[in-house]
């Protein structure tokens, strides 16, 4: 039997086959293309998924294939600077596009020893109280004890496990695709910046080292048939109509289109089968969040799964994932869609746009609306008044070095500044790290294997409460 099958070969899937795998978990991922896709629908990350790819030792990797940019204009493309000392070590977006994370994920998880099935579709499956039946396309049959969908906004998954995706279906449409322009691009960028000065869903923009060129376009309406492309004179005929030119475009090297929908699963658990990324929740690409959801799902279900596989897992922990992850895709679902409605063009949006374009201007709204974007801002309701209890940590300067680097095996950290608290008899899960740092305003806290504050304290009988309630019995 394997221990999960993961239905979905995509950033979220194979970041949460990287999870498992760190926790020797056997997993086979079921992906339904026999390629990688060149389709690039996310164009990078944000700080709190870097930071999750620095607990785990490979953040260099994606900082040295990407390009870093300021974080300005990420909410509903408001062109003000990002707040100054935001807290995290990665204040910047990483440019890398989709295909690129995606490969470095993959590669991560096959270093790891997962296995990668391209070519394989999902067509059913049936569960029982020791683990679940999957049956593909191909007429053969696997067998394991979990299985998580990521297999997208479709998810086959999700439809199979009776799973209701309740929401808003699109009502505006983009048309995006990388291609050849036939004017030089020192002749372009005035036209484009031109009509970006009240179309934010319009851009033109050059892809390093190559003559191809990123377009996005507003669609001239919805197509009931979201599986069909765009023609290259779709796109002409919009940029005629937003820019006043079509730019020359040709050779088109890839194209899409994508909508405003807003849908999230009813719940993210059936039994033994889960849903994590697209599958679990779609919403407007506005503030590039959507990818960097997907991976953050998977960081906080895999360490809790690896704990169900592996028997120590306490009464309620695979329950967490959706306690914790809906209320975080719900409110990303509700910011994408306000970015949406303060990018129109017509006069009551664009007057509460140059409402909020002045209300940005006050540090603390900066903040606030920056940090959600970026996630570094979550705080998980774990029943605590104590503040930092909930949320994640950042890379703390310790005296033998961050934080992080403490972090890399995937297990809990017990991080005592004083070293008069004992984690002992759950040692084979959770740190004893001694050590100080002036950026921690507590005597010593834990942390899970996600990097959230589950404690926080100087007190025995409190701390064995919560390595109790998040790594289970003493051994």
């Amino acid at each position: 039997m394997i221990d999960v099958i993961i239905a979905g070969g995509g950033p979220t899937g194979m970041m949460l086959a990287g999870e498992l795998r760190l926790h020797g978990v056997g997993v086979v991922v079921l992906e339904r293309d026999p390629e990688p896709t060149e389709v690039v629908r996310a164009l990078g990350l944000h700080a709190r998924s870097i930071e999750v790819l620095d607990q785990r030792g490979i953040a260099d990797r994606f900082l040295e294939a990407g390009t870093t940019h300021p974080l300005a204009g990420f909410f509903a493309g408001i062109d003000k600077p990002a707040p100054e000392r935001l807290d995290t070590k990665y204040p910047v977006v990483l440019g890398l596009p989709q295909p690129h994370i995606e490969r470095l994920l993959t590669e991560h998880a096959v270093e790891a020893g997962a296995e990668i099935r391209r070519g394989s579709t999902v067509t059913a499956f049936s569960q029982d109280d020791d683990g679940v039946t999957v049956e593909l396309a191909d007429g053969t049959s696997l067998r394991a004890r979990y299985l998580v969908g990521c297999d997208g906004g479709r998810s086959t998954v999700r439809k199979l496990a009776g799973i209701d995706f309740p929401g808003e279906p699109s009502r505006v449409e983009t048309l995006l695709g990388e291609m050849e322009i036939g004017v030089p691009w020192e002749e372009a960028l005035p036209l484009m910046l031109e009509a970006r000065k009240t179309q934010k869903r319009f851009g033109i923009g050059p892809i390093g080292g190559t003559a191809t060129y990123r377009v996005i376009v507003p669609a001239e309406g919805v197509n009931e048939d979201r599986a069909v492309k765009p023609s290259l004179d779709d796109f002409r005929e919009q940029l005629v109509k937003i820019a006043g030119t079509d730019f020359g475009v040709h050779s088109p090297r890839w194209t899409s289109r994508f909508g405003d929908a807003t849908r999230q699963a009813e719940r993210y658990r059936s039994g033994r089968v889960f849903l994590a990324g697209d599958a679990a929740h779609v919403h407007p690409p506005t503030g590039g969040q959507g990818l960097n959801l997907g991976v953050q799902d998977a960081f906080n279900l895999g360490w809790k799964l690896a704990a169900a596989v592996h028997g120590w897992a306490p009464e309620g922990l695979l329950d967490s994932y959706e306690a914790e992850r809906h209320p975080v895709a719900e409110e990303v679902l509700n910011n994408t869609r306000a970015q949406i409605e303060l990018m129109k063009v017509e006069p009551g949006p664009q007057s509460v746009r140059r409402l909020l374009t002045e209300l940005v201007q006050f540090e603390e709204v900066n903040r606030y609306l920056i940090e959600k974007i970026i996630a570094v801002s979550v705080r998980y309701d774990l029943g605590s008044e104590n503040d930092l209890v909930g949320r994640r940590i950042g890379d703390l300067a310790l005296k033998r070095g961050g934080l992080y680097a403490q972090m890399h095996a995937g297990r809990g950290v017990l991080l005592d500044q004083a070293g008069t608290l004992s984690a002992a008899g759950w040692a084979d899960r959770v740190d004893h790290v001694v050590d100080v740092t002036e950026d921690l305003d507590a005597p010593a806290v834990l942390l899970r294997p996600d990097g959230h504050v589950a404690w926080a304290g100087e007190d025995q009988a409190g701390l064995e409460r919560e390595l109790t309630r998040w790594f289970g019995t003493a051994r």
